[in-house]
């Protein structure tokens, strides 16, 4: 069931979502959290798609923020609210509000938001494309618990990177982190089977991929070791190669859905490794709502410190100054000995 609504309230939504769900028999009930979508007019139909695709394991309340741009200076200071209320069969397992944000109230969207969150229960913010430098500080990511971006959507991924480790707030996680998740459960499955020491590491993907960063920095920041980061012609990441003193573990994904494991003194096994769509990413994202600890440290790791180990870069500079200091000390001693001689 659908509703549309013209140059409208928060107080006025609500009431249709009531009037829809009578309408349909469904009590609201069953809804675990609220997933708040901000996005634009060209990639709303994807992210509510996968967010109702999503909404099979985590029954949710869908709010989709488009904030349209008036095309002139008349309607940009007229402020108008269009909605769309879907219910039952048309909004997946929950309900679907559709906000189109029109003059000034763009900028205070979150007072039109907060009336629609559903009581409590936690809120998660999701932008699929053109994300706040600080996600915490955002107006409507400050209603959140969770704040889900998506750095392979920047236009510089990898200097995104180092600006969401500028801005980190617990709670903050990245969809190019979600993707790699299968990699490193595949990896640390590998290093368990044996006993040995990792010397070095390399990460191959194609250019421009987050993701290849990502796993490396977390790599060099849990292992202390040297990780450098090669190219190839993709799809996305395509191979690990881990140098160890029992012989090289290579992980490799040459067409992105089928991956080989290669262990010295084992034979070669086939892994499932096919690279997910966005709502299977989404659905991982909603299954935890705590800050995630592990994403934190990787991602302040540094894309800058990648082809260095973690210890190496921890050495102070200091060290230079004070081996000087050791090579003058018995010059020092022998010339107080010659002046306390005389």
């Amino acid at each position: 069931m659908k509703i549309d609504l013209t140059d409208t309230t928060s107080s006025k939504i609500n009431k249709a979502l009531v009037k829809g769900r009578r309408a349909i028999g469904t009590p609201a009930v069953g809804m675990v959290l609220t997933l708040v979508i901000v996005t634009d007019e060209e990639n709303a139909y994807d992210a509510l798609k996968a967010a109702n695709e999503a909404s099979r394991e985590h029954p949710s309340r869908t709010l989709v923020v488009i904030k349209r741009a008036a095309r002139s200076p008349r309607d940009r200071t007229t402020s108008r609210l269009d909605a769309e209320v879907r219910v039952g069969a048309d909004a997946g397992t929950g309900e679907t509000v559709v906000l189109r944000l029109y003059g000034e109230v763009i900028n205070h969207a979150q007072s039109v938001v907060l009336p629609l969150l559903l009581p409590d229960a936690p809120v998660v913010v999701w932008w699929p494309v053109n994300a706040p430098l600080n996600p915490a500080k955002d107006p409507l990511g400050a209603l959140a618990q969770r704040r889900v971006t998506d750095t392979y959507a920047a236009e510089q991924p990898i200097h995104e990177l180092t600006a969401r480790a500028d801005a980190y707030s617990p709670g903050d996680t990245d969809l190019s982190w979600t993707r790699i998740t299968p990699w490193r459960s595949m990896l640390a499955a590998a290093l368990d089977q044996v006993h040995c020491k990792v010397t070095a590491v390399e990460v191959e993907g194609e250019e421009f991929n987050p993701s290849c960063e990502l796993l490396g920095m977390w790599l060099a920041d849990r292992l202390s070791v040297p990780v450098k980061r090669s190219l190839s012609a993709g799809p996305g990441l395509t191979g690990v190669r881990m140098d160890t003193d029992c012989g090289p573990i290579v992980l490799g994904r040459a067409d992105g859905s089928l991956a080989t494991l290669s262990i010295q003194g084992q034979p070669d096994r086939a892994v499932a490794l096919k690279r997910r769509e966005t709502a299977e990413l989404i659905a991982e994202e909603l299954r935890r709502l705590d800050p995630d600890d592990t994403y934190a440290s990787a991602l302040k790791f540094g894309v800058d410190r990648l082809g260095e180990s973690a210890e190496h870069s921890t050495v102070p500079d200091v060290e230079e100054p004070t081996a000087a200091a050791k090579k003058t000390a018995p010059a020092k001693k022998t010339a107080a000995k010659k002046a306390a001689a005389k």
